[in-house]
């Protein structure tokens, strides 16, 4: 079996999916901190992008979660710790039971990225003479991370760069993505918004060549076409950190596509400087942008970081991935866990030197 820690590995029993009960309001959204793109549909709430997290307090000895999933895997944590693994849980009220009787904390957090499904949280309930407390206070500070495989946390618990397809699911975990390690190390609430295999304007091998990430970045439901996810106003992001340009670049350009290495090289400038500005515009002048460069595009992301700061955009930031002492023993030599954990130390100090407007 391969997963990390000393998590207990469950498949929970379906059951009839609870409302959560809510101090002064109705549906999961009145009672839990989450920080991600989620809709909401009154009595759950729905999301797709990998990371997604839900916090809640409760009173009592145990605590139910809600869920209706029949995609993604799961961690559960109790004041801090993880106390189950939830494969694929379907439609199902997950029970940790035999709490100290008192005031805990409980943390959802989603695995793994499946954009083909619609995932839905119904809240936590609490065990018979128990009860929901009001939600846990949002972080002070928030980042997003934009990027693909490598930002989702891509097979990082795996113990062999050979996966199948099952082997790959049970072995991504983005919460202990940089991403996720970098915004715990700065104390910050965090997005990732991250998918597997597609780039700036080509993906992987030339695949779909009808979409790129940029179809999907503005969506809260991947697998929805024409998806806007509508910001309730409260993610208002101080950095936000993009690491997109594998994919445009890792394998080479086939005869069958529309590319030579010229033209693909000016149009990821183009579309890379294009996002950039859109998430000037979407964000505004106080938000600091990273822009990542690593390998074949790292020089193509320093030209256009150059160009912005040439035209006076001091807040945009290009950054060099030093990968020295990276393993890539994730499944298909993508980060392992130890690398994300290089990646978050040297991606935090690098942070915590420029000027952010927390």
């Amino acid at each position: 079996m391969l997963v990390a820690s000393a998590a207990a590995l469950v498949l929970t029993a379906p059951s009839a999916v609870a409302t959560a009960a809510a101090p002064g309001g109705h549906g999961p959204a009145a009672s839990v901190h989450t920080a991600g793109r989620v809709k909401d549909a009154g009595d759950v709430l729905q999301y797709s992008w990998p990371g997604v997290y839900f916090e809640g307090r409760i009173r009592g000895t145990g605590v139910g979660v809600v869920l209706d999933d029949p995609a993604a895997d799961y961690d559960v944590q109790v004041d801090g710790s993880t106390v189950a693994t939830l494969v694929t849980p379907g439609r199902t009220t997950h029970w940790v039971d035999g709490l100290r009787d008192g005031v805990h904390t409980v943390r959802l957090v989603k695995r793994n990225d499946t954009p083909w499904s619609t995932s839905a949280f119904g809240g936590f309930v609490a065990a018979p003479g128990g009860a929901v407390l009001a939600r846990p206070a949002a972080r002070g500070r928030q980042i997003e991370f934009v990027g693909d495989s490598l930002t989702v946390g891509y097979g990082n618990l795996s113990t062999s760069r050979d996966c199948d397809g099952e082997q790959l699911k049970r072995t991504t975990d983005a919460d202990v993505s940089y991403g996720a390690l970098t915004a715990r190390e700065l104390g910050a609430d965090y997005q990732i918004n991250a998918y597997s295999g597609l780039g700036m304007v080509r993906n992987y091998n030339g695949g779909s060549p009808d979409v790129t990430y940029r179809t999907f970045y503005d969506r809260a439901l991947l697998n929805v076409p024409g998806d806007v996810w509508q910001n309730p106003g409260t993610w208002r992001p101080r950095l936000v950190v993009v690491h997109l340009g594998t994919n445009d670049f890792s394998t080479p350009v086939g005869p069958g596509e529309p590319w030579t290495d010229e033209s693909l090289a000016a149009a990821y400038r183009s579309a890379y400087g294009g996002f950039l500005h859109k998430l000037r515009a979407r964000y505004g002048p106080g938000t600091t942008l990273v822009a990542v460069g690593a390998g074949p595009f790292a020089g193509h992301v320093q030209q256009v970081v150059g160009e912005l700061t040439g035209a006076g955009d001091r807040r945009v930031r290009y950054w060099p991935l030093d990968d020295t002492g990276f393993d890539h023993t994730g499944c298909h030599w993508h980060y392992s866990a130890h690398d994300h954990r290089l990646l978050a130390d040297r991606l935090t100090a690098f942070l915590r030197d420029l000027p952010i407007r927390w």
